[in-house]
């Protein structure tokens, strides 16, 4: 068996360090109204094709809540009003991930969606800067505009494959995508206020959400704090795959923070500040944090940041579709986290032996993942389907998964095998 080479990436994070749509096959596109649905079901994009067959939805299934009620039913599974997964025989073969089949998690309930009446009047507070100042979305409209695609992926995306069964939603592969957002660069912002106030070591970002009433703010309030340098690629958001950014996904105006794990992209952002210490919040100071099998969140612990190279297939025999012994092609999804991809190796028999892959589609930048493929020849039997992905800083995917409490960034090839039986 071929041994997996050493990582780096890993070792920063335990150490707790830190495109065009058109190119993507993206036209343009309906405008959403000021509720949360878009106009119209946005088009697939042109390099996609819908999978083979969708399962049909189970009596038992949940309902799509009313705020994603636009969602593709037969796309996704719902988990709960606050977390919804995409199916992995969604994906596809498109690089941007179609709105309608995109995850969603939240970690308070979303605002009304009267925040969407006037999208371009929406406030934000900037702090840290020589000229703080609060502007509006339609003042940042004003600043400068860019497009960037990221992967967006939930800090626990794979927790359902840790055997301790962690609390929290058990996502296998679909609480990630990959989505174009478009907005004003962070860095120009900063610029535009006469620069950071000093020398701050983090970025914190605070979401919109309406808190009860009666308890600490502190101990529910999404505020999140990144290293300082992650404002280099960071963006205000307020469109996403070419239409204005839902509710379901943060609109009118999120914080995008490319190669780190969702938690840290904040929805409905109403300040952005530079600080010197981290948020005093709970989801900062014990949430979302490496925490050792049975030990207690601390503050001291790694927080859940960058994400790491992964990589998972989809097809063929996705969510128990038929395979037939024959040539298929073995096609997948990968990613580098904080680097682009580089190759990615393919095995039919659970990591014994490899082939690579071939990179398809467009390059949309190294924060984006890249689809593969790979044509095989199948068997009658049963075939372990693996993938393994290197970036271009020689950082490669994880045989084997971290073990911690809560469940967070499980990038192991082997847990992400795909079971087959071909007939």
């Amino acid at each position: 068996m071929e041994t997996t080479p050493r990582n780096p990436a890993r070792r920063r994070l335990l150490a707790g360090s830190a495109g065009a749509l058109a190119a993507a096959g993206l036209g343009a596109s309906g405008i959403a109204r000021a509720s949360d649905a878009p106009a119209k079901p946005a088009a697939a994009p042109a390099t996609a094709t819908a999978p083979a067959a969708k399962p049909a939805a189970a009596s038992t299934a949940k309902p799509l809540p009313p705020y994603a009620a636009w969602k593709d039913a037969d796309s996704v599974i719902v988990h709960s009003a606050n977390t919804i997964e995409t199916r992995r025989s969604a994906f596809g073969d498109g690089i941007i991930t179609p709105s309608r089949q995109l995850y969603v998690r939240n970690n308070l309930p979303p605002p009304d969606a009267a925040i969407l009446d006037d999208r371009d009047g929406w406030k934000v507070e900037i702090q840290g800067v020589k000229q703080p100042r609060t502007l509006t979305v339609g003042d940042l409209k004003t600043l400068g505009v860019e497009s960037i695609a990221t992967v967006l992926q939930c800090s626990g995306n794979g927790r359902g494959f840790f055997p301790h069964k962690p609390s929290g939603t058990p996502w296998e592969v679909g609480a990630a995508g990959c989505v174009m957002w478009t907005g004003v660069p962070v860095r120009t912002l900063v610029e535009y206020l006469g620069g950071l106030d000093g020398t701050p070591a983090f970025m914190t970002g605070t979401g919109g959400e309406v808190l009860p009433e009666g308890l600490d703010p502190k101990s529910l309030l999404v505020e999140r704090s990144v290293p300082r340098e992650a404002m280099q690629d960071a963006m205000l958001a307020w469109e996403m795959n070419g239409e204005p950014l839902s509710l379901a996904h943060g609109g009118p105006l999120r914080l995008i923070v490319p190669g780190y794990t969702g938690v840290n992209n904040v929805k409905y952002i109403k300040r952005l500040a530079f600080t010197a210490e981290q948020s005093p919040a709970k989801i900062q100071q014990t949430g979302y944090r490496l925490t050792p099998m049975d030990a207690k969140p601390s503050p001291d612990q790694p927080s859940v940041w960058a994400m790491e190279p992964k990589s998972w297939i989809n097809a063929p025999g996705a969510n128990g579709q038929a395979v037939k012994a024959g040539r298929v092609v073995v096609r997948g999804v990968a990613f580098g986290g904080m680097h682009a991809v580089k190759r990615v190796d393919v095995s039919i028999d659970g990591g014994k032996t490899w082939k690579q892959a071939a990179l398809i589609g467009p390059d949309l930048g190294k924060y984006a993942w890249r689809q593969f493929a790979l044509p095989v020849e199948l068997t009658a039997g049963q075939h372990m389907l693996v993938s393994r992905v290197e970036d271009t800083q020689g950082n490669v995917q994880v045989e084997n998964r971290f073990e911690n409490a809560p469940g967070y960034i499980n990038s192991s090839w082997r847990d992400h095998g795909l079971a087959i039986n071909v007939s």
